[in-house]
């Protein structure tokens, strides 16, 4: 025996050999690596002794960038419209934007797509938001190509492609181009930062998320905040440390080597928080309303060359009749009670506050790279992905999550929160009237992507090394597509035409490195570019816009029956003036190359449903429907998108639990927060079930009407829907049970939405983030006894059949 293993030792080893010396190739299976092996790809010389041959690191060593190139560092905000700003005339302070404006270019014209999924999807790819299959956010996606809310294996992200290239590339804060049902950790996770071409990854990946009880990812895995607002904590400010942290640690081992971080933070968009610092700064800022802003930002944007002069504030409507939704509507100023004033005039102080701070900590990285001696040659980006925000609801709202659940904002209610403001007690954004403020002097804005109050938005490049001009402005139109292009002509780079085997769509955009050396108003080289977003559409095209007026009607978009309008945007920046029966030839054109372009880039159907609609929609997954679902202790927060739905339905809860202590108490299950969830936990001896709706006070409550005792227990509560109420909402009848005896029972009502849209996720035994009720602290976690486990069934099985199986779980029969 021993004999026959020694001589097939010998033949083995004399096959690798043979395998190796020069101009022998060796029969391969279809999974062997080629490139190992073959003599085509070694260039060395293999014999016998490693003495007598030579090595070839050729196929080994990693690529090294273009020499020279420059560091990459883009900033992206979101909901901010162009009059928000200082640099471009506006009244948040914003210093680290400043000073980079003053060292770089202002763009006037620089366009997205009027929503956040869709626009970051062209940032990263350079492709039009369809072909990224990012119609609207990744909550919205829908079984089309340009819509499927994945981005599909034909577009290499710039991650990718510097990281092949010799970059390290980084990832900071807000993604939103996950699939929901990816959102998970379990999920499949091909679509996450580190598998999109980034090394490293902090952030969030969401389309939104508390600023002071973040949910966050790293790297590939959930992570928390490492302490709370009580010690300091604010996201922009843990989102500043990390990038510093990966800055660092990269130019401790590697300074030659370029990088390229793509930093996002949770500003502009909702919940708008701030440290009370910076929303002091803005006291009294914003007391003479939105209508005054807007007369009163204008003239400055006009003196900064941001909008041409003679532009004219009594020509322009920021809500057009027959296109805005229910719920956009701006409310008069000169008609609001003082109470509204105050409120809405905070809700401004707020957002404002959020910004600059925000800003302040992106000032830490720029006079880091400033006293290392990287920021001459690093080109730093500072844009929007879209424009201001009026998902407020016209009054405003301390907890926007309402929007998503149609459910209206109450003065009464909101003004409970007015000195709370920005903190973590609310979940807040600011009124409509806002949003078209902080959009002048264009109509609408985010979502509405035919006019530009939706897709016109902040940028500015500074890159000391490669850009001579200092403080100047750019009219030159572009888009957000064309990101992508420049920073690959900047680096020396190119998109491959083929990417790990796959064909890849050519890119859409062009580059924009040419207006580092125009003048102002040199011509543009982009020479077309279509908007879609929600039913709402529109063409640019060699300084020609046309605009579809879409209003939509319940059960059909009628968009056959769209009233087109046509505009001359070089000299009519605000969309004031319509020429469409001026000259209807030009605009018949135009509606022939939407039309072209939308065959092109994937963009049919059209689709303008509801966000309760469109949002409550079930999706794909890898997880077969059902109506049971079971959690236990021990795993980490089951985000929003993965977790049992209980939304519009009848459910039952039960938890098995022994009990080794009287006085037992803490959380059995949570989902949500304080702005929307439930809970189920102990308190006092007794147990509890809280639904928050809305975060509207008080908590509904049900509170067992019996002590807890030691001992093995199934704990439950059941909701039997009844009939919708007038918002949709779900009204029903509540029971909660002891060992299948009601101790507690009630109406109730739940919610049509989610909890939140990128909420707290599903807790057994603690409550992760922001908790539910008022009624305990976070984490709430259990103690005094072992939870086996916790079912929610959304079926029609009999709260008594459910409560056995759980006894019997629990082998007491």
């Amino acid at each position: 025996m021993k004999t026959s293993t020694n001589r097939m030792l010998k033949k083995s080893i004399a096959l690798f050999l043979l395998c190796l010396l020069p101009g022998m190739t060796p029969k391969i299976s279809a999974q062997a690596d080629p490139q190992q092996i073959t003599k085509e790809t070694f260039k060395g010389k293999v014999s016998l002794d490693i003495r007598d041959s030579k090595e070839d690191w050729t196929p080994y060593t990693p690529k090294v960038a273009p020499k020279g190139a420059p560091n990459i560092l883009f900033i992206l905000y979101d909901d901010t419209g162009l009059a928000a700003w200082s640099p471009f005339g506006g009244g948040i302070n914003m210093p680290t934007l400043q000073k980079l404006a003053d060292n770089g270019l202002i763009y006037t014209q620089w366009h997205t797509t009027a929503l956040c999924s869709p626009t970051r999807s062209t940032l990263l790819t350079g492709r039009n938001h369809h072909l990224n299959g990012m119609a609207a956010i990744t909550e919205a996606a829908a079984g089309y190509p340009g819509a499927s809310g994945r981005l599909p294996k034909q577009v290499a992200t710039i991650g990718q492609v510097l990281q092949d290239n010799g970059w390290s590339t980084f990832w900071i804060g807000k993604d939103h181009n996950v699939p929901e049902q990816d959102v998970a950790s379990g999920g499949d996770r091909s679509t996450w930062p580190l598998q999109m071409g980034f090394d490293r990854y902090y952030g969030f990946l969401g389309g939104e998320t508390n600023q002071w009880y973040p949910d966050l990812v790293e790297d590939n895995h959930f992570t928390e905040a490492k302490y709370g607002p009580e010690d300091g904590y604010h996201l922009s400010k843990d989102l500043a440390d990390h990038a510093l942290e990966y800055i660092r640690d990269q130019q401790a081992t590697n300074p030659s080597k370029p990088w390229f971080m793509w930093y996002c933070p949770g500003a502009n968009h909702a919940p708008h928080h701030a440290p009370e610092e910076y929303i002091a700064k803005y006291k009294g800022k914003f007391d003479d309303g939105y209508d005054a802003y807007r007369k009163w930002v204008l003239p400055r944007m006009i003196a900064k060359g941001i909008i041409p002069k003679g532009t004219n504030f009594d020509k322009f409507n920021p809500l057009p009749p027959g296109v805005s939704n229910p719920g956009d509507e701006v409310l008069d100023w000169n008609k609001l009670s003082a109470d509204e004033k105050k409120l809405f005039s905070r809700l401004a102080e707020v957002y404002a506050g959020f910004s600059e701070y925000t800003d302040a900590q992106v000032g830490r990285i720029i006079d880091y790279l400033e006293k290392t001696g990287q920021l001459e040659n690093t080109i730093v980006l500072y844009a929007a992905d879209n424009g201001a925000s009026g998902e407020g609801s016209p009054s405003g709202s301390v907890n926007e999550n309402k929007f998503f659940n149609g459910y209206p904002d109450e003065l009464k209610e909101n003004l409970k929160y007015l000195d709370k403001l920005g903190g973590p007690d609310t979940y807040e954004h600011y009124p409509t009237g806002w949003a078209a403020a902080f959009s002048t002097p264009f109509k609408m804005f985010k979502r509405y992507s035919e006019y530009a109050g939706g897709t016109c938005d902040p940028l500015v490049i500074s890159w000391p090394k490669g850009i001579k001009a200092k403080g100047e402005v750019r009219n030159q139109f572009h888009h957000s597509t064309d990101i992508v292009p420049t920073l690959l002509e900047v680096c020396g780079v190119e998109m491959p035409k083929v990417y790990r085997g796959i064909p890849q769509y050519p890119l859409s955009g062009v580059s924009m490195k040419y207006t580092f050396d125009a003048a102002p108003d040199a011509k543009t080289q982009k020479h077309i570019q279509y908007f879609a977003m929600l039913g709402s559409r529109a063409l640019w095209k060699d300084g020609w816009k046309a605009v579809a007026l879409h209003a939509p009607l319940v059960g059909k978009g009628n968009f056959d029956k769209d009233e087109w309008e046509l505009y001359n945007t070089d000299i009519d920046r605000a969309e004031s003036n319509n020429l469409a029966k001026k000259y209807p030839d030009k605009l018949k054109e135009l509606i022939a190359d939407w039309n072209s372009e939308a065959a092109k880039n994937l963009v049919l159907p059209l689709d303008d449903r509801s966000a309760i609609e469109v949002l409550g929609t079930e999706r794909p997954s890898s997880e077969a429907p059902r109506d049971q679902y079971v959690y236990y202790p021990g795993t980490a927060p089951v985000p929003e998108g993965v977790a049992v739905n209980v939304r519009g339905r009848s459910y039952k809860i039960v938890a098995d639990v022994d009990l080794k202590d009287a006085n037992a108490s803490g959380v059995l299950f949570a989902h949500g927060s304080r702005f929307g969830g439930h809970a189920l936990f102990l308190k006092d001896k007794k147990l509890n079930y809280v639904y928050n709706f809305l975060g509207i006070a008080p908590e509904q409550r049900f509170t067992s009407n019996v002590e807890i005792t030691p001992g093995k227990h199934v704990f439950g509560m059941e909701f039997t829907r009844e009939k919708a109420g007038p918002n949709g909402e779900s009204i029903g009848k509540m029971k909660l049970y002891i060992d299948g005896k009601e101790v507690a029972s009630g109406p109730m009502r739940t919610q049509t939405g989610k909890f939140t849209l990128s909420g707290d996720g599903l807790c057994v035994g603690f409550d992760s983030g922001d908790a539910v009720s008022k009624e305990y602290k976070t984490p709430g976690e259990f103690k005094g006894g072992e939870i086996y486990g916790v079912g929610i069934n959304v079926g029609k099985i009999e709260y008594s059949d459910l409560n056995s199986e759980a006894k019997r779980a629990l082998n007491r029969d």
